[in-house]
């Protein structure tokens, strides 16, 4: 692929310089000439034949840091079964949640 916007890249610029050292062109002309037939038309097919390998690499990031997610989930040594156990899971002593009162400040 880059064989292709390299040798592109070459004819455009002969056609800049040709335009440049013509009797009847400018050099701002050879300017916009590579510019327009050479630099914007390449920069757009190598952003459009780069999106697979761009969209690839952000999948493998994710599913990395989904791995790593996963991984720091279970503890190294703990069993992937939460009940692995078998005993009854504990509740706490009392369930209802204890009034909490503001106190007054007395001067």
């Amino acid at each position: 692929m880059y064989l292709i916007v390299i040798a592109w890249l070459y004819v455009t610029l002969l056609m800049a310089l040709a335009e440049a050292f013509s009797s009847q062109g400018s050099v701002l002309g050879a300017i916009i000439t590579f510019v327009l037939y050479g630099l914007l038309p390449m920069g757009l097919v190598v952003y459009l034949m780069g999106t697979p390998l761009r969209r690839k690499a952000i999948r493998k990031s994710e599913q990395l840091a989904r791995d790593a997610y996963e991984a720091s989930k279970t503890p190294v040594g703990s069993s992937p079964q939460p009940d692995a156990g078998g005993h009854a899971t504990a509740l706490p002593e009392s369930t209802a949640v204890p009034a909490v009162r503001k106190e007054e400040l007395r001067l």
